[in-house]
């Protein structure tokens, strides 16, 4: 009677251990049913699914884009010339076509795409309304706030901290001379005067390379 019940215990025990087997696989495999359906880690707006329903991807792979309307950045694109006075922390306004938003410069991307390098503008601001990710916008990031400060428009050939001779129109419009100039600091329109111009003298901006020569042009 004992051999008997000892064994319908061990029959029993056999059993159960199956059953937790059976549970354990259950559950791996409806975990990896859960694991086919793709859920974004916020919440959001469905922005763009760039593969088809039924494609295999590879581990990895991005299956969607999902914003949050709530949390946008702006994406500014600067000429890599004028990149390198670019610094985190530093102002900036983001025109949205919709209202002007103050930010800050968060993120200098280290690479140059096609001659301008991306930085990463926070906002400090509430954004209009209708703003949505991957609208156009313009930006203007202060590099610094100068005072009284004589300037021009930007030379064609003028960099910042340069010497160049401009041709200077006379007073009464007729005639041209060249004259050394020296720049100081430049935005992306307009650079600095350190030396060479007075307030109310009038350039040209244009490339005039072909007289410097001769140092002085008649005007028509």
């Amino acid at each position: 009677m004992r051999i008997s019940e000892d064994a319908a215990k061990s029959r029993v025990s056999s059993q159960k251990a199956k059953v937790e087997q059976s549970r354990a696989l259950y559950s791996l495999r409806r975990a990896q049913a859960d694991a086919l359906h793709v859920r974004a880690g916020i919440n959001g707006v469905l922005q763009l699914v760039p593969v088809e329903e039924g494609a295999h991807v590879a581990p990895g792979t991005n299956v969607a884009r999902v914003a949050d309307p709530n949390k946008l950045m702006a994406q500014v694109h600067i000429a890599e010339t004028q990149a390198k006075d670019v610094l985190k922390g530093q102002k900036a306004t983001v025109d949205t076509r919709n209202g002007i938003v103050p930010g800050h410069v968060t993120r200098i991307d280290p690479s140059v795409v096609n001659g301008t390098v991306t930085v990463d503008v926070e906002f400090d601001g509430p954004l209009p309304p209708r703003s949505r990710a991957d609208l156009s916008v313009d930006g203007t990031i202060e590099i610094a706030n100068l005072k009284d400060v004589l300037f021009v428009g930007r030379p064609v050939h003028g960099q910042s901290d340069q010497s160049i001779g401009l041709f200077k129109i006379t007073a009464d419009g007729s005639e041209a001379e060249l004259v050394g100039v020296k720049l100081g600091r430049s935005s992306v329109s307009t650079v600095e005067i350190l030396d060479g111009l007075k307030v109310g003298d009038k350039v040209i901006l244009s490339d005039m390379s072909t007289w410097d020569s001769a140092g002085r042009v008649r005007l028509r």
